[in-house]
């Protein structure tokens, strides 16, 4: 039979995190059945055989291609029926939380759901996002004005079910619809903006990214550390996001406005914003696992 869900969790050196993401999956199935995936990219601690000691779930191993490759494997590896939950090995779920993003998929239109995060300390975690635009790349989230943040700070939203431009990528559950409607997930981001693309995509299809608060998860985070090349890759992929659907001269003032924001982390002392700059501006020194991005304004 047919299983409700496939989960799809794709982890790297993820031995610390993973086995207590397992062990909340049950309650928060709460009843629902599940084909739990976990795709390891190539791991070189003990993640793949602490997933293969489990009966509760199954490995798949590969090679490191990103995270939207892993998320790509594992879904071909499931049948093609049944909504797909997608997790971070770092987040632990509430009890009923994946019964409660399912439930949103069953609304009209609802392609997407994501829950409430919180952060490890139990604090609210911001995890809602708007639409990349040119004043939102200028850095000046810190006004707390909705037209300059791509966050969204205000904590009343964060409170009941509503339609969203996007959401953290760490739990989102995904109608079968909308995948089979929009396809894999793009390989040639690596890490950093596939989740916005996809949201995007979806949406461009006329499908609702939902809210759902009465879903709960802990985003324990920071496990893919904030190294130079990880920021610079999160900076470049946000930039090549905007250049994909936007026309060159808006692209060339976005990417403008992130060079002008990252020197302004520089003076502030962001050693990571320092790679980014030389990233942005001299396309060599662009980490080699995100494609296409040879150009000035990568692509």
């Amino acid at each position: 039979m047919a299983p409700d869900v496939v989960v799809v969790i794709v982890t790297y050196n993820s031995a610390p995190m993973i086995e207590g993401l397992l062990d909340s999956l049950g309650p928060a199935l709460a009843g629902l059945t599940a084909d739990v995936v976990v795709v390891d990219n190539g791991s070189s601690d003990e993640t793949a055989s602490m997933v293969r000691a489990r009966a509760d779930c199954r490995l798949v191993e590969a090679e490191n291609d990103g995270y939207s490759a892993g998320i790509n494997r594992g879904i071909r590896s499931a049948g093609p029926t049944g909504d797909i939950v997608i997790l971070n090995p770092d987040v632990r779920l509430d009890p009923g939380s994946i019964r409660s993003l399912v439930r949103a998929l069953d609304a009209e239109d609802v392609g997407i759901s994501a829950p409430r995060v919180r952060s490890a300390d139990g604090s609210l975690h911001l995890s809602l996002r708007r639409d990349p635009t040119l004043l939102r790349a200028l850095g000046l989230s810190r006004l707390r004005r909705a037209a300059f943040s791509e966050h969204v700070q205000e904590t009343s939203a964060y409170r009941v079910a509503h339609d969203v431009d996007w959401a953290l990528g760490a739990v989102l559950a995904v109608s079968r619809r909308c995948l089979d409607a929009v396809g894999p997930w793009d390989e040639s981001f690596f890490l950093y903006s596939e989740e916005t693309d996809y949201c995007l995509r979806a949406r461009d299809l006329g499908f609702r990214v939902r809210y759902e608060p009465q879903a709960g998860a802990v985003h324990i985070g920071a496990q893919s550390g904030r190294s130079d090349v990880i920021h610079t890759m999160q900076i470049i992929n946000r930039v090549r996001l905007y250049r994909r659907r936007n026309g060159l001269l808006r692209s060339a003032s976005y990417f403008a406005a992130t060079v002008l924001s990252e020197i302004s982390w520089v003076a502030r002392g962001h050693r990571q914003s320092r790679a980014a700059v030389a990233a942005l501006l001299r396309p060599h020194r662009r980490p080699p696992q995100i494609m296409g991005t040879g150009s000035l304004i990568p692509r």
